[in-house]
């Protein structure tokens, strides 16, 4: 392996980049492809985004799920194809043109040419298609633009045109009209689903107007009330609820007498007589908002007198007089009461006025009474550009929205107008032109979706979500509410629906294929947009007599497009049948939580219709991400950091991961942050990447102490270990392996980064951290290469576990991991997922946690007494009830525990009461619902519990209070330290959570005071170490000198503890008396009453130390060689002579010193490679 720089100086970025050009060197995707072939298919469908915008923060993150999920499934044995696809058609594209072109209206498309409109359109489909491809790249995913699929390709186009065909053939196609939400910006319908994408609050006026009652007694009106004044003209009926009390109520000061529903009496103007003084002559009436003293109660009761009381019911056949005479001719069937249901009272008058064009319920109504009648033209006032039709001559020309006011001035002047003001609701806006809505009754083309509501509902059953409430709540209840879908357009780019009918409407063809309609017409066929078919004729069936027929104007709404796309991306059924009918449904899809009303549903409606069947198994939704302030993401507010930005600074592994360990896979918000990224960089990539670069610093040092090359130990070997935390370790990668398979398999892509960055936590914190003696060699040359092989294996397993996540940063490190072992895969993306190996220990991956646990809780009592690391402290206990715990962690865990706590003894005691006392507490946020009023009763005899009780109960798991069964989850049991008679708090203190219990002896012993110097001062030397940039391999030698008036203390201490500081430092620190003449101090510190001692740290270059008698006998006496061969090997590189010694068993000969004849030097008898070596063997001597 080649050495790495450090953590700091490594560019994520840059690193990225050279692994990009990396795979496009091999071929890396394209080489996937083709290896995998052979195997079993994984279908995949990617949901078609449009290419006339730029890839924001949503498509990376939908992206990003489906890279890691298709990277996974083909480590586990698929063959995924993954094709990028386009959709091309509909009103993104029309509605840049239309602004780019200034077009307002229809019949300007018409006047340009359908052509050049259609050119228009398609020269800016693909304009960010290179954008895309870079960006899409540059985070990291695998996909195949090269091979790519557009919704504007004749083959999608020729698939789309048969799916419609077999809807046609199974009845499922009809034409009729229907009031739908019509954006008057974009001049086209939108359906249902596209229409709840954009509400906005926004003031509207509403009015009550008054409808006179034919023949009425007491000439009373009713009044209906409205906020859509200009669907006034066109009212053609009012409608009550049957099952509503009416009042008919004569106003006491204008004599005026009103209709309305009883529990909306409060909802009339309130009006008394006008003041003589200030307006006006008395008696004259003003409508008043103000309160009197008795309320709006008394006030109506002076305003209004009581006449008549019915129930709806009486009121339906009733005739009143027409607002407007602009549907005159309608009178016969018009103009009267009709009841339904729909009908409420929780605001307006109880009675509805209906205008059958403009409202869905108004058209089913007045369908169901005969006021107008199915299948006959519904005649709609309003045009395609909004605006009233010369029908209604008072206000033809004019823009619905803009004539309201004017409207109301015509009621106000007929005296028709009740009472008016303004209202806030909430109003539907197109989500393409952000113009208002109206509902508009349209001719249109629709897929009778009611009719498959119930097998929508059990295919949805058959399908796995994640998360699984969007499928339980949101999708279920959108596919029950269901209503028939209107697939086509009245607009031009798009694909043509491929209806062909006579002039008279009695012939109907449906095309299902190019071919059918080139036998049909006789036409040669290369396109099948507008322009290209249009003037494509059929002769008729019936003779010439008949003429030709003709395709309809529409063209298909883009989402029946996408919806079609599991059968038109690859030209089902003219090609890929066998592929097809093997592998449908799909594997999987991802997209965001909008598309429960786009395509999802578009899917599952087409393939229910079509085969039965849901269009996929497995379904992941991301919820939406916001910017930093909580606010929708806004190029014109700059709220947020570009894409590139971010990967640019942090890298596309860290945005990866960032996106993907958020509440977004769980289909909720994120609030986009860009020091989240960097806390990724920080927190996990940085960690991880200085485990490895451990790795390799260890493995390197063997050879540069001329130790034979690393290589790893095969992993039966590994298994063998001795060494606990290698069995530890071990184990926690088998159940990392085994954890991630479980989740990836159930898609749960949220619960896989929680795990895998708790697996690096621990292999950088635990592994690495209590290992670092053995992985240094200071425990002797085969437990090191035991170590190293250990954690070579666990780096590499972990490192496949992660590729699909963050494939740039795994395959780094693969690359030069890959070096040290034969028959490795080019990249770690040709690598198979890992395997379990073995059976998983759960003994100790459950001791080992429970040892952190006390450390951390040994650690918590050390900082509430301010007793630092640095201070060795006498005694620890540990309390737990499992005696294999307490066997682990005062057997083969004792050693890490008692070095990392700084504690001389670790005792462990298995009575969990000898040092705690027992009390049982009520779960309140758990028992409150379920008990109710028996939860006092219950928590006063869990209370009373006694330590007897609560063992018990801990053991069986259950026990039953006041009749109640309660389990483990409804009793929290409390452990409270019971400290021994005669010691205070600052001599004895206790920490626990809940399990396990830890006690520290805190009283101070003088005979820690020489290990706690000796620590003191190993702290000092691996700072100063760092301070001057040693690697660990870098030999020095170092010294101390006291700065004391007494310096033997010092001395005395470190001579005391002189094993310990050799072993933490890898040699012996010498005292500044012993450093030679010639030394070089790379760095020095002094220090001051540390534990009340002061002294000066000197690192010094390792110098030799010549035994110049033994080195003048090889010269038989002559001073001048002898001199000489101490020049030559003081001017050699020390860590070149360090190996050749070590290559050659410490005896290297010396033959290339010019007039000098050739020796053989041995290490020890000529020489000392350092100060510290020859302090050792000469102490040895004595």
């Amino acid at each position: 392996m080649e050495e790495v720089c450090e953590g700091k100086d490594f560019s994520f970025p840059s690193q990225e980049e050279k692994i990009l050009s990396f795979w496009s060197e091999i071929k890396a995707f394209e080489t996937q492809l083709a290896r995998t072939e052979s195997l079993p298919e994984y279908i995949f469908y990617d949901g078609p985004p449009f290419a006339t915008g730029l890839p924001h923060y949503g498509h990376i993150l939908a992206g990003t799920i489906k890279d890691i999920v298709t990277r996974y499934q083909t480590m586990r044995g698929h063959h995924v194809t993954r094709r990028f696809g386009w959709d091309c058609h509909g009103l993104p594209v029309e509605n840049e043109i239309d602004r780019k072109l200034g077009i307002k209206r229809r019949d300007e498309v018409l006047k340009m040419g359908i052509d050049k409109y259609n050119d228009e359109c398609r020269s800016i489909v693909t304009r960010y298609v290179e954008e895309w491809e870079k960006v899409i790249t540059r985070t990291g995913r695998w996909i195949d633009f090269r091979n790519d699929y557009k919704t504007m390709d004749l083959k999608f186009m020729e698939s789309v045109w048969w799916v419609f065909s077999q809807l046609y053939e199974k009845g499922l196609v009809y034409k009729g009209f229907k009031v739908m939400p019509y954006s008057t910006g974009c001049k086209t319908v939108l359906s249902n689903f596209e229409a709840g994408q954009n509400y906005k609050d926004v003031p509207d006026p509403e009015i009550m107007v008054a409808f006179p009652i034919i023949d009425d007694p007491h000439n009373a009106s009713f009044v209906a009330w409205t906020t859509t004044p200009w669907t006034l003209p066109s009212n053609l009926a009012l409608c009550v609820n049957g099952n509503f009390d009416y009042v008919k109520v004569r106003n006491k000061y204008t004599g005026r007498v009103y209709v309305v529903a009883e529990s909306r009496l409060s909802a009339l103007p309130v009006e008394k007589p006008k003041s003589s003084v200030a307006n006006g002559p008395a008696g004259d009436p003003k409508t008043s908002s103000s309160k009197t003293r008795g309320g709006k109660s008394e006030n109506l009761k002076d305003s209004y007198e009581l006449l008549e009381k019915v129930k709806g019911n009486e009121l339906v056949k009733k005739k009143y007089e027409p607002l407007f005479n602009y549907f005159s001719d309608l009178s016969d069937t018009a103009f009267r009461v009709v009841a339904d249901n729909y009908v409420t009272d929780d605001s307006g008058t109880g009675i509805v006025h209906c205008a059958p064009a403009f409202g869905e319920d108004d058209y089913r109504v007045c369908i169901e009474n005969q006021i107008i009648n199915k299948g006959e033209i519904l005649i709609v006032a309003v045009d395609d550009d909004g605006c009233f039709t010369e029908r209604i001559t008072d206000f033809s020309g004019r823009y619905v929205k803009d004539a309201d006011k004017d409207i109301i001035e015509n009621v106000k002047a007929r005296g028709r107008l009740v009472k008016s003001g303004s209202c806030t609701h909430s109003y539907p806006f197109c989500w393409r032109s952000d113009t208002p809505l109206i509902y508009r009754a349209v001719p249109s083309w629709f897929v009778r979706v009611e009719d498959l509501k119930a097998k929508l509902l059990e295919n949805n059953k058959q399908t796995y979500w994640v998360p699984d409430y969007v499928k339980e709540k949101r999708f279920h209840n959108w596919l029950e509410n269901a209503r028939d879908w209107a697939v086509s357009r009245s607009r031009f780019w798009g694909t043509p629906l491929p209806v062909w009918t006579s002039e008279d409407g009695e012939e109907v063809i449906v095309m299902d294929s190019v071919a059918k309609l080139e036998k049909l017409s006789g036409a040669k066929v290369f396109d099948l947009h507008w322009h290209n078919i249009d003037h494509i004729t059929i002769p008729s069936s019936r003779g010439p007599e008949f003429g030709v027929l003709r395709r309809v104007d529409d063209v298909f709404d883009c989402w029946f497009e996408s919806g079609s796309m599991p059968y038109a991306y690859i030209h089902y059924p003219f090609e890929n049948v066998e592929l097809f009918e093997k592998n449908f449904p799909g594997q999987f899809i991802a997209e965001g939580l909008d598309q429960t009303r786009g395509w999802f549903y578009t899917l599952m409606v087409l393939s229910t219709a079509l085969f039965g069947k849901p269009a996929f198994r497995n379904l992941v939704c991301n919820g939406l991400v916001l910017a930093e302030d909580g606010k929708k993401m806004s190029k014109k507010l700059k709220n947020y950091p570009s894409p590139m930005e971010v990967i640019n600074d942090y890298g596309a592994d860290a945005l990866r991961l960032y996106l993907i360990n958020s509440p977004v896979v769980r289909a909720e918000t994120l609030r986009f942050k860009k020091d989240g990224v960097y806390g990724v960089v920080k927190d996990v990539f940085l960690p991880w990447y200085n485990a490895y670069r451990f790795l390799v610093q260890n493995a390197k040092r063997l050879e540069v102490e001329g130790l034979a090359p690393f290589s790893p130990f095969d992993i039966g070997t590994l298994k063998n270990s001795s060494n606990v935390l290698d069995q530890w370790i071990n184990s926690a990668t088998q159940s990392l392996v085994h954890f991630v398979r479980q989740e990836m398999d159930a898609y749960r892509l949220y619960t896989v980064v929680p795990y895998l960055l708790k697996f690096l936590d621990n292999l950088t914190n635990i592994y690495v951290r209590f290992n670092r003696k053995r992985l240094k060699g200071r425990t002797g040359e085969e437990d090191c290469r035991t170590a190293l092989s250990t954690l070579y294996s666990v780096l590499l397993t972990s490192c496949k576990v992660m590729s699909p996540f963050t494939p740039f940063f795994t395959e780094v490190l693969y690359q030069n991991m890959r070096k040290v072992s034969t028959g490795a895969e080019e990249s770690i993306h040709y690598c198979s997922f890992p395997q379990e190996e073995g059976e998983r220990d759960e003994r100790i991956e459950r001791s080992v946690s429970r040892m952190m646990t006390v450390i951390d809780l040994a650690r918590n009592i050390r900082e509430r007494h301010n007793k630092p690391l640095k201070s060795p402290l006498r005694e620890m206990i540990v309390v737990h009830p499992d005696a294999d715990f307490l066997d682990d962690i005062a057997g083969k865990l004792k050693e890490y525990v008692l070095e990392e706590l700084n504690v001389r003894s670790l005792v462990p005691c298995i009575d969990t009461l000898k040092y705690s006392s027992l009390r049982a507490e009520p779960e309140f946020s758990v028992l409150g619902k379920r008990l109710g009023k028996s939860m006092g009763i219950v928590a006063k005899e869990i209370k009373a519990m006694s330590q007897k009780d609560i063992l018990a109960f801990e053991e069986a798991g259950e026990a039953t209070i006041a009749s109640h069964t309660l389990k483990l989850a409804d009793i929290k049991v409390v452990r409270e330290f019971k400290r021994p008679a005669g010691l205070t708090e600052k001599e004895i203190d206790a920490a626990g959570d809940g399990d396990v219990l830890v006690i520290m002896d805190l009283r101070p012993d003088e005979s820690l005071y020489e290990a706690g110097v000796a620590r003191e001062v190993v702290n000092r030397i691996q700072k100063l170490r760092k301070k001057v940039a040693l690697e660990p391999t870098d030999v020095v030698d170092v010294y101390f000198e006291s700065l004391d008036e007494d310096k033997s203390k010092l001395e005395r201490v470190l001579n005391s503890q002189e094993q310990y500081i050799r072993d933490a430092i890898g040699s012996p620190l010498l005292s500044s008396t012993l450093m030679p003449p010639q030394g070089v101090v790379i760095g020095e510190e002094s220090y001051h009453q540390i534990y009340e001692l002061s002294f000066t740290i000197y690192l010094a270059r390792a110098a030799l130390v010549f035994k110049s008698d033994a080195i003048l006998a090889l010269y038989a006496g002559n001073t001048k060689f002898a001199r000489g061969l101490e020049t030559y090997l003081s001017s050699r590189d020390h860590s070149n002579l360090r190996s050749e010694f070590q290559l050659r068993n410490g005896k290297i000969t010396i033959d290339c010193i010019e007039n000098q004849p050739a020796v053989n030097v041995v290490l020890g008898e000529h020489l000392f490679l350092t100060v510290g070596d020859y302090f050792l063997r000469t102490r040895e001597a004595e």
